[in-house]
């Protein structure tokens, strides 16, 4: 009898279940519904759209203009090299942090991660500093690679360095070494064990490291702007300049719509290439297989990353500051206090309270939006309905932010919804982008979470709020802590949106910068290389911060 009632209260509380977990999503529903699919389609219907007729035709027209043609070949073009050239450099990298135990593995850990974090602006900055006008290049060879597809392409690598390292070095700790080792033993070389054996079940996560760099840098707009010139231009650029400058509203919402689709496909392939790794695999505790480097090529091997990550990721960033320093006694952060050339309706120093607040308050909305996901996406029995949401959540990073800015201004423009003087605006832009991180660093934890623990608080009568306070709560605390360092140190470094909807007279930080490197003169760039580097270092505090709570990380996810 009280085995039937066991049961009996157990399937009360999966119906109840489900109709919660209905309730959580429906608030990030809502959410992604009033502010990224209407004002995405508010843009694009927009520009296709005259008289209540839709212009299909305009589509054929876009596309077969030469420029745009180039535009489109370019962009896929440099994100398939920058993809490439970042495997090629970063699975070395992989292996080294994955299987070699050496002193400072972890500090070097967290510095290899700092750039992922940092604002595009900042990156582009950094580069602009050392291969561009007065470089150190410059200064010491008379070399000059800005505006040169070599310099996006490095900034590319310098970017997304730390997503190869971290997903795949993250797998390939988990590999159980005895199966590499067992094919020695029969005989095979070591190249040929680790083609057969580790290479087959590496790939998923090479194939998913490889998509999500594919994505961030066919839809890179920040690096492109500083260091591209006039001569390049990715698909996010050229819907900037379409919208900003020439007001082609049409030709920018085509470009949107082609956007839409190709980061769509891309994001359908990673989905599938990430469940195949988390069905396909067995893995061992990760704590246990990295040894210290044995004989000569595990030594050059570990010496030849030490020497990239100072060269790549390093030296960029010292460059920054070192020039954002040329000013005797400091005078480039003094002058961020003047406001006297008339680019700033406020001093630029400002920018960074303006920033940090505006980061609190989209770090909030992004960790109430994203747990309240996460919750919902959280049980395995999840319908198609429920994964195809999870999917969803993914697009902001890759749809158009500029497309985003936009149609901010267009869509929210009337009651109830007139949002274009309020200060909140710029917050639920950069939340946009911030939810995906929540729910990515919430979700496996929150899976983890053994349903048996929420049945017997059901059986015993709580309600499902009190369920997540008693149960989950207590064990996401420190991934809810993580989620929120993520979606702060995200939603500061956001530009492609804010530069559209920051007010002149409180602009962010990445919107000074940007403005500064747009204005001639040695001081304007030199305060702008003072502000990359506050950037820069606030950032990586966030970061160090993270690292800390994170403690050892045996996911392989960013």
């Amino acid at each position: 009898m009280d085995l039937a009632r066991t049961e009996v209260a157990r399937g009360r509380s999966r119906r109840t279940g489900n109709a919660a977990r209905l309730g959580l999503m429906a608030v990030p529903v809502a959410f992604f519904a009033v502010f990224f699919a209407y004002p995405v389609a508010a843009i694009v219907r927009r520009g296709l759209e005259t008289d209540g007729a839709w212009r299909l035709g305009r589509i054929a027209d876009v596309l077969g203009d030469p420029g745009i043609r180039h535009v489109l070949w370019f962009t896929t073009w440099q994100a398939l090299a920058s993809t490439a050239l970042t495997l090629i450099v970063a699975l070395p990298g992989a292996y080294v942090f994955a299987r070699l135990d050496f002193p400072g593995r972890g500090l070097l850990r967290a510095v290899v991660t700092v750039p992922f974090v940092l604002p595009t602006v900042v990156v582009g900055t950094a580069f602009l500093a050392l291969l561009g006008r007065g470089g150190l290049l410059d200064e010491l060879w008379g070399v000059r690679l800005d505006t040169s597809v070599w310099a996006i392409l490095l900034a590319h690598v310098f970017f997304n360095y730390a997503v190869v390292v971290r997903t795949v070095g993250g797998l390939w700790a988990g590999l159980d070494p005895r199966q590499e080792e067992a094919a020695r033993v029969l005989g095979a070389s070591p190249a040929a064990a680790w083609r057969k054996v580790t290479l087959p079940a590496l790939a998923p996560a090479v194939a998913a490291a490889a998509l999500m760099v594919f994505l961030f840098t066919f839809t890179s707009f920040g690096v492109v702007q500083i260091l591209g010139g006039p001569g390049f231009a990715t698909l996010e650029v050229e819907i900037y300049r379409q919208t900003s400058e020439i007001f082609d509203l049409s030709t920018a919402a085509v470009l949107t719509v082609v956007q839409f689709l190709a980061v769509g496909a891309v994001l359908a392939v990673h989905a599938w290439t990430v469940r195949r790794r988390e069905s396909a695999l067995r893995l061992v505790d990760a704590s246990g297989t990295a040894r210290r480097p044995r004989g000569a090529g595990q030594w050059a091997l570990l010496a030849g990353v030490l020497a990239t990550v100072v060269l790549l990721l390093l030296l960029p960033l010292a460059v920054l500051v070192q020039r954002s320093l040329d000013a005797p006694g400091l005078g480039y952060y003094r002058a961020l206090t003047d406001t006297g050339d008339g680019t700033f309706l406020v001093a630029p120093v400002d920018a960074i309270g303006t920033s940090l607040s505006y980061a609190l308050a989209a770090t909030a909305i992004a960790v109430v939006i994203g747990g309240l996901a996460a919750a919902a996406l959280a049980r395995r029995d999840a319908g198609r309905l429920v994964r195809g949401f999870d999917a969803l959540l993914m697009l902001p990073l890759g749809v158009s932010a500029v497309t985003v800015g936009f149609g901010f201004l267009i869509a929210l423009d009337e009651p109830p919804l007139d949002l274009r003087q309020s200060w909140i605006l710029v917050p639920l832009a950069q939340a946009l982008v911030g939810v995906p991180f929540v729910v990515r660093t919430m979700l496996p934890v929150l899976r983890a979470v053994d349903v048996r623990l929420r049945e017997a608080a059901a059986v015993l009568g709580a309600p499902p709020w009190r369920v997540w306070r008693e149960v989950d709560l207590p064990l996401v605390r420190r991934a809810l802590l993580i989620a929120a360092g993520f979606a702060f140190a995200v939603s500061l470094g956001e530009f492609g949106a804010t530069v559209f909807i920051a007010r002149p007279d409180n602009p962010t930080l990445p919107v000074a910068v940007a403005r500064l490197l747009g204005r001639p003169g040695d001081l304007n760039y030199g305060r702008a290389m003072a502000l990359s580097t506050i950037l820069m270092v606030v950032c990586a505090v966030a970061l160090l911060v993270l690292e800390k709570l994170r403690g050892t990380d045996r996911t392989g996810e960013l």
